[in-house]
């Protein structure tokens, strides 16, 4: 079973790899193409934070589920705007 601290350690993560992805976001839509790699970067972290969110489900009780749950469609939001959004 997750603990609380790792579930609390991967929602804070989930946060700072989101507000990052944002802030890369709106840098490439004033950018362009001059930050390439920060917004790769951004999309490589947004992808690995998923898995391990997915992973650290398996062991959560429901509640912790679906906290995971509406994370990672937040994540998932992000994912979507930044691959379908041209930069």
């Amino acid at each position: 079973m997750a603990t609380r601290q790792s579930i609390d350690e991967m929602l804070q993560k989930c946060e700072d790899v989101i507000r990052n992805a944002k802030e890369q976001f709106e840098e490439g839509s004033r950018q362009e193409h001059y930050n390439d790699d920060e917004y790769t970067n951004a999309q490589v972290q947004l992808e690995e934070t998923y898995n391990d969110l997915l992973k650290l489900a398996h062991s959560a009780n429901e509640q912790q589920r679906e906290q995971l749950q509406r994370m990672s469609l937040q994540i998932q939001q992000i994912q979507h705007q930044l691959i379908t959004t041209e930069h």
